[in-house]
């Protein structure tokens, strides 16, 4: 019987924030602008929780600036097709998958990123879960055009929320992030619904947070299989949900160069610039069950991994690799705090800074 193999896609399988690049490309000063929302998304997904607010949400709350600035439908598929940049070896990694296993991608993402990264990969898109929806079918005044597009400079010009460790509330934050967090949700929560693109916030459903677990349910249901046959690979704060279900179901969980809120909830930790190490997981899992993978992760050697009954072609498309093998670690509670800083660093180094620094 085949197993399940799912995957985030931005972080495991492309070095892409497709969002942040659309900000970034289509809206002056629309990199900080992500910034800023990316980071008031965290601070109501993980700290204060806010009901009904899911993580990853920065991608239906830039929706409005884009709409102001014009952006079209077609506009982002265009330019998601022309900047897609993929993980190494990903193509091998999901061809393999593909073979082994019931096969599907979970992502946050825009359907406009994930149709072209599945044309480009030759991955079906009925296998797929994203965020769907359509800039051309919401409609936009020239007031709220002007408006929107001051909101964003305002926005851009924030300082950036700094997040304290095992922060709960508002009050402990400092008093210029308080400000800004009150700012912020005086704008998304009162002055753009109030608009005709505030359909955006009451009507997109980004695929993240509970979403993804809600996503990986379905497809188990659909396929008459059990959560034990899961195995998830995430990379951020969207992946939690996912995580959290899948473990507590018996399957797999692993975090590819994940950030901290990726590496804490996984089991295994990756940290590598070509998804092969993905594949060889994947193998293991898909082959001989979740024991015997993490056996073998535990001695995570070239020789071992010889005699463990993995893909040989995989091994030997491994072995080629430029520098040393890459690190596959199972998350401790000894070593987790480690990990998350070696995670984090490397996370940066393979998709620079700006993205890597995003929850």
């Amino acid at each position: 019987m085949k197993r399940i193999f799912i995957s985030d896609c931005e972080g495991p399988i492309s070095k892409n924030d497709n969002a942040f690049e659309l900000a970034s490309n289509f809206i002056p000063n629309g990199d900080k602008l992500f910034t800023n929302i990316s980071k008031y998304d965290d601070v109501l997904a993980d700290v204060l929780r806010k009901p009904g607010y899911s993580a990853g949400s920065t991608l239906k709350l830039i929706l409005p600036f884009l709409k102001a600035y014009g952006v079209s439908d077609k506009q982002m598929q265009e330019f998601s097709a022309k900047n897609i940049v993929l993980i190494a070896n990903s193509q091998i990694t999901l061809r393999h998958v593909q073979a082994i296993a019931d096969a599907f991608i979970v992502s946050t993402s825009y359907e406009h990123y994930i149709k072209a990264l599945c044309k480009a990969v030759d991955f079906p898109y009925k296998n797929t879960y994203c965020t769907r929806l359509s800039l051309d079918k919401c409609g936009i005044t020239p007031k709220e055009k002007e408006r929107l597009r001051e909101v964003a400079q305002e926005i851009a010009q924030m300082n950036t929320i700094y997040i304290p460790q095992r922060a709960k509330t508002t009050e402990d934050f400092s008093d210029s992030d308080r400000a800004v967090i009150h700012r912020l949700d005086e704008i998304f929560w009162n002055e753009i619904p109030r608009m005709f693109v505030g359909k955006f916030l009451t009507d997109v459903v980004t695929v993240g947070g509970e979403q993804k677990a809600e996503a990986i349910r379905d497809v188990v249901n659909r396929l008459g299989k059990e959560l034990a046959d899961v195995m998830y690979v995430g990379d951020s704060i969207t992946d939690m949900e996912a995580f959290k279900l899948v473990q507590a179901g018996g399957g797999l969980t692993v975090s590819f160069n994940g950030n901290r809120y990726a590496v804490r909830n996984a089991e295994i930790a990756v940290l590598s610039e070509s998804s092969l190490v993905t594949a060889v997981i994947a193998d293991l899992f898909c082959r001989f069950g979740k024991e015997k993978t993490l056996k073998t992760l535990g001695g995570w050697r070239f020789e071992t991994l010889k005699n463990s009954g993995v893909e040989p072609s995989l091994l030997r498309q491994l072995s080629q690799l430029p520098d040393d093998l890459p690190k596959a670690k199972i998350v401790t509670t000894q070593n987790v705090e480690m990990l998350i800083k070696e995670s984090s660093a490397f996370r940066n180094k393979v998709r620079g800074v700006d993205v890597g620094k995003l929850g």
